[in-house]
């Protein structure tokens, strides 16, 4: 099952995708490999998912990119309860409240994003203009030349 593949090959990886037995890994922070594979129009239709961390926004990326199965080391109550209003199958070691944010003090900021949205349309366009957001500071800081 490409479940089990992909969960087999995430080791050492944030995310691993996998569809007929042929799998890709990625080792992007957060929901960035998601995004960027958005972004670049890659078909993800079909594909079974094991991820680290899933919060509600990675899954409305994964409902929106055409996956059909997650597992996840850490899973929210809202990431599990969306993938599951959406008929995809997902198991997991650990279901937990929320994720929090990587200095463990808040609810993670791309989850605060989507926690009141449920169109994955506006979902997705809404943690578009959060990861800019998030990426400003680093743009400012690069010198030009």
């Amino acid at each position: 099952m490409d479940t089990d593949i992909a969960k087999e090959h995430l080791d050492g990886h944030s995310i691993c995708l996998c569809r007929d037995g042929e799998y890709f890994t990625d080792d992007g922070r957060g929901i960035s490999p998601m995004m960027r594979f958005i972004s670049q129009g890659r078909d993800l239709s079909g594909y079974s998912a094991a991820d680290l961390i899933v919060g509600k926004a990675a899954a409305m990326l994964f409902v929106r990119a055409g996956i059909v199965s997650v597992y996840a080391r850490v899973i929210s109550e809202g990431g599990y309860e969306f993938l599951k209003a959406h008929g995809i199958v997902c198991t997991y070691d650990t279901l937990t409240e929320r994720i929090i944010n990587r200095q463990g003090t808040d609810i993670c900021p791309m989850e605060r994003t989507v926690l009141n949205i449920d169109d994955i349309e506006e979902g997705y366009k809404a943690l578009q203009k959060k990861s800019e957001e998030l990426r400003e500071p680093l743009n400012k800081s690069r010198p030009t030349d």
